[in-house]
């Protein structure tokens, strides 16, 4: 037998090739997957140096659990990277360069039902109204962006892959391209209509878009990215919340908790949102209640009376 780190290093390597071109997973997420296994090959190294890959048993797996919780890490962080031992060890067993799967006595941590914190209607509501954006391409750029990401809950990666071609203005929809290429449409309401149709006549004057340009660009007409995206959001929601993350998926989950409250149908808010089943839409139901009884022990005379009892 050869020792981990050796073993460990190449077969990630030939892991990675396995889910880029017989798997066809995406850049992200072989990158994720890269990452969890590295970060498992350093706890090796300090926690058991030398040990051999035929050695690794679920006992180690486990520690290596406890201490990724211990270092704060949510349950939810903590079953991606259980996810990504498991789809690892599933490899190597098929590539048979190990006899036995530690994985198989691994459960997933309870998943954690606890959302982000989200600016509110009305601080939203205020942050439309205001004078924040400045009257020229930059600041109705940034208007639209913020208001299109509270106004269809679409993710931030959607967001920067839109063409002036996925607006389309007689319909009054948004198209979406979203996780595995998958397309879905989302309404496009009369206000945000409104600030679509400023920004569009400033791009066509000043950078002269066309159906397939970005729908988003920098100043100097480069591509947005990431990191700019969350720079705007956090600039503009900072004067309105002072929540502790107030980045661009606080938005989308603003989106969908309004929404929730408001009594939208749950199958109708998971085609919105893209998401693949119910499971991850439920959250926000389970908001909106928590939300019901609070306000129910707020307002109903006996609510006190039904605790004590």
């Amino acid at each position: 037998m050869y020792e981990v780190k050796k073993t460990m290093t190449e077969e990630i390597n030939r892991f990675e090739m396995y889910l880029s071109y017989e798997r066809r997973v995406s850049e992200k997420t072989v990158e994720s997957y890269k990452t969890d296994l590295q970060q498992f090959c350093v706890f090796l190294e300090e926690r058991y140096p030398g040990v051999r890959q035929g050695d690794i048993a679920a006992i180690v797996i486990r520690s290596w659990i406890v201490d990724l919780m211990q270092r704060g890490l949510s349950n939810n962080s903590v079953n991606r990277k259980i996810s990504t031992l498991k789809t690892f060890y599933k490899y190597m067993l098929r590539e048979r360069l190990v006899e036995v799967n530690p994985m198989e006595r691994i459960q997933l941590l309870k998943k954690e039902q606890r959302l982000p914190e989200y600016a509110q209607k009305d601080q939203l509501m205020l942050l439309f109204k205001s004078d924040q954006f400045e009257d020229n391409f930059s600041g109705w750029r940034d208007k639209l962006m913020l208001m299109l990401l509270y106004s269809t809950g679409i993710r931030r990666a959607e967001l920067i892959e839109l063409r002036v071609v996925d607006y389309d203005k007689d319909r009054a929809v948004l198209r979406v391209k979203g996780k595995g290429n998958k397309e879905r449409f989302v309404p496009v309401i009369a206000d945000l209509a409104v600030t679509f149709d400023i920004y569009l006549d400033l791009y066509k004057k000043e950078f002269g878009c066309f159906f397939n340009s970005p729908l988003f660009i920098l100043d100097n007409g480069l591509y947005i990215y990431p990191k700019f995206v969350y720079n705007v959001v956090k600039k503009y929601l900072k004067t309105v919340t002072t929540n502790k993350y107030a980045g661009p998926h606080s938005l989308r989950h603003a989106f969908a908790t309004h929404l929730s409250n408001e009594g939208a149908d749950i199958n109708a808010l998971k085609a919105l949102l893209g998401h693949s089943s119910l499971a991850a839409t439920q959250v926000y139901t389970h908001n909106s209640i928590e939300q019901l009884k609070q306000a129910y022990k707020q307002a109903h005379p006996r609510s006190e009376e039904a605790d004590k009892g």
